[in-house]
Formats: C-alpha cells, structure tokens, sequence
C-alpha cells in the first residue's frame, strides 16, 4: 500500500506533461492541417533526382559469364 503513495502522484505528473504538451502543440499549430500532408504523397516531384554512377561501378566484375563468340 506504500507503493500507491509514490505511484499516485508519479502518475499525476506523467499526465500533466501529457496535457501541457498537448496545449502546447495545439497552440504552435501542429493540428491546423491535417490533409495536405497526406496529400503530398500522392504528387509527383518536380525534378527526379539522376543518380549519375561511374561505368566500373555499373558494370559487374566478376568474370562468371557466359561469352559469345562471333
């Protein structure tokens, strides 16, 4: 039952920051726009990004291929 003494008011203090981060969150604005973000996945970017690669790293390097000979 001594327990309860330090776990009542740990608790309380827990939910407390809960709350306070909450208020603090809804006062910055997080909460204003809730569907572009789930929007802006669905739209394409506006210049893809070209990985350029040298031609020894494209090519492989081990020799286990088959070769044609003309």
């Amino acid at each position: 039952m001594s327990v309860m003494y330090l776990l009542v008011p740990v608790a309380l203090f827990v939910v407390a920051l809960a709350v306070a981060a909450y208020v603090w969150a809804a006062r910055k604005g997080q909460f204003d726009d809730l569907k572009t973000p789930a929007m802006r996945m669905l739209h394409d970017d506006e210049s893809p990004v070209v990985r350029r690669e040298s031609s020894a790293a494209a090519e492989p390097t081990d020799d286990s291929r088959p070769t044609t000979h003309d």
